[in-house]
């Protein structure tokens, strides 16, 4: 397990926290957090010994560990697809995707080595000096494909979230190694590249169980827009009072997303009548292995059939955390709607068509509040 090692030297240290900004408005939070691009970390590293009121959750957004249980369910090993128990794990593919959403796989042909790399990648980033990584900050990075910032949509959330990120869109192997941050192209890049086999292996599978065919160009269409981001959480003075992540389901078709060996991540299951409750489970990190989500794009190419998994992270006030998705969504100009094959089965749809990109501005533009991203798209939603 990685020792999260502060970013300064302990003279610093102490420096920082003689100096530690003052925050008694919310906007000088603001500003110091999300417009001078400090992000949490800046806060946790000037010497903050409380959670400002900013990011204080209300009460039943917290995480309480005690209201969740640990998540018990085997990973799957993807090497036995192309042995004699290749149903078996179709089955079990299926069989995840169709209840909780949500599941973990080991032997996926991702390099053991590579995914600890990653792991100090990511702490390599974030313990660069302030003004190092505000240089990524939305509207002053050099390119429209690479974004550093802090919780989910600050400008629309009441109570922040408790994480720094970096978002790298991929266009290019050439882009990539020219423009994302030197401190994690090179192993990002390599992951996104072998994810994203894993992942074009998944959907064949899911699509295929739905009765459906789509061909190359189509599953392009699906797949077509990649992104790895790097998500930090500071260690957190009140843990019980924030968030990491809230309550949200990925809008995309499938996420891979690489857990560090602290934990924090839990999904919830769905109660078969109202969508609004379920149990919430902690998904204990395994290692070695790569949590799968599936997104809103597949429970609605599958009318239903498939759940998306509502998830949610919680911070820890022993030591920060990382984790590394790699996010494959539906190009721009693609329209997502049930695939004709489900609808007739089913006899009626339960998703309108609609364009990826309306679908995105819709999920962007909002704060997290669980799977209600799905409304845009839900058919006679009051």
């Amino acid at each position: 397990m990685r020792i999260d090692l502060p970013s300064s030297s302990e003279e610093n240290a102490i420096l920082h926290a003689s100096m530690a900004p003052s925050f008694h408005s919310s906007n000088s939070l603001y500003e110091f957090v999300v417009k001078d691009g400090n992000g949490v970390k800046g806060l946790v590293d000037s010497g903050l010994l409380e959670v400002p009121e900013r990011y204080i959750q209300p009460s039943h957004e917290r995480i309480n560990k005690q209201d969740s249980r640990a998540c018990d369910m085997e990973p799957i090993d993807l090497s036995k697809l192309n042995g004699s128990e290749h149903e078996k794990v179709v089955d079990e593919i299926v069989k995840a995707a169709e209840t909780l959403g949500f599941f973990q796989v080991v032997n996926h042909g991702v390099p053991l080595d590579l995914l600890e790399s990653l792991k100090d990648a990511a702490h390599s980033f974030f313990n660069l000096p302030p003004e190092e990584k505000a240089v990524y900050l939305k509207g002053v990075s050099p390119s429209p494909k690479i974004k550093y910032g802090t919780s989910f949509a600050p400008e629309k959330e009441k109570a922040l979230e408790w994480k720094d990120y970096v978002s790298m869109v991929y266009s290019s192997d050439e882009d990539a190694l020219q423009c994302w941050p030197s401190q994690c192209k090179e192993v990002a890049l390599e992951y996104l590249k072998l994810s994203s086999k894993m992942v074009r292996d998944i959907v064949k599978i899911l699509i295929g169980n739905l009765g459906a065919e789509l061909d190359d160009s189509k599953i392009e269409g699906l797949l077509g827009l990649k992104m790895v981001n790097m998500n930090y959480y500071p260690a957190c003075p009140n843990p019980e009072l924030t968030v990491g992540v809230g309550r949200h389901s990925d809008m995309g078709t499938i996420t891979v997303l690489l857990q560090d060996g602290i934990g924090g991540l839990y999904v919830k299951v769905e109660e078969e009548n109202d969508v609004g409750k379920g149990e919430w489970l902690e998904i204990p990190p395994i290692p070695g292995a790569l949590v799968i989500n599936i997104g809103d794009t597949i429970q609605i190419l599958s009318n239903g059939k498939y759940k998306s998994a509502e998830h949610r992270v919680r911070t820890t006030s022993s030591q920060s955390r990382v984790s590394i998705p790699v996010f494959t969504v539906p190009i721009a100009t693609e329209r997502i709607g049930p695939l004709p094959e489900v609808v007739k089965k089913d006899g009626v749809a339960h998703y309108r068509e609609v364009g990826f990109q309306d679908y995105m501005n819709n999920f962007f533009g909002n704060a997290h509040a669980g799977k209600k991203s799905l409304d845009f798209a839900r058919i006679n939603f009051a």
